[in-house]
């Protein structure tokens, strides 16, 4: 699974701009056949959110690409995206799986096994695990021997590597994971092309 996080730059005033940005780089993943697209946009109200999700939708509905949205379960399902992804802040995924379609697609993330198991237990769809390598402003990284351990701790459960994952890296973790989430990495034209050409 190839996993595009957008960038969280999107505020009430750049919201023109960034909006067409975000879609645009929206509009490429889903065409380059990435797995999922989590809108992460943390500034936006519930009204521009909502509006930025709708139009994301409508790129990715007949497309293999699913759309989350971040925390937001109730904008995620009124906009059509796929489902939700949730932070340790976040509603339980026991709570949204007990309350939304069947098929709405739950993520969660993880810093620990003791969370990725806890998110296997609430019927989570999958558990996003980081940060794998260092990256800006997170903790110590977990590192390979770790994400090994926890997947294979929780198998047949997808885990996605996050953290720090970019040209150099991505190859080894897809040898241990189900995929990976990245932001700077996916948020490139270029790279999702390759990617495309390359899994």
């Amino acid at each position: 699974m190839i996993y595009l996080i957008t960038k969280g730059e999107t505020t009430a005033a750049n919201f023109s701009e960034k909006k067409k940005e975000t879609l645009e780089i929206i509009e490429t993943a889903a065409r380059h056949n990435a797995s999922v697209i989590q809108i992460r946009e943390k500034a936006l109200s519930a009204k521009l959110l909502f509006e930025l999700a709708s139009e994301a939708a409508e790129i990715t509905k007949n497309s293999q690409t699913a759309l989350l949205v971040s925390d937001r379960a109730d904008i995620a399902l009124a906009a059509g995206a796929d489902g939700v992804h949730l932070t340790g802040t976040s509603l339980s995924a026991e709570t949204i799986r007990r309350n939304f379609p069947a098929n709405f697609i739950i993520g969660v993330s993880a810093h620990s096994l003791e969370k990725v198991r806890q998110a296997k237990l609430q019927k989570a769809d999958f558990a996003v695990f980081s940060p794998i390598f260092s990256t800006p402003n997170k903790s110590e990284p977990l590192g390979l021997d770790k994400l090994r351990e926890v997947c294979e701790q929780v198998k047949p459960f997808p885990v996605l590597a996050l953290g720090g994952i970019g040209e150099v890296n991505y190859k080894s973790v897809l040898k241990i994971a189900d995929g990976f989430a990245a932001i700077r990495f996916l948020n490139d034209t270029e790279n999702l092309r390759k990617l495309n050409v390359s899994i």
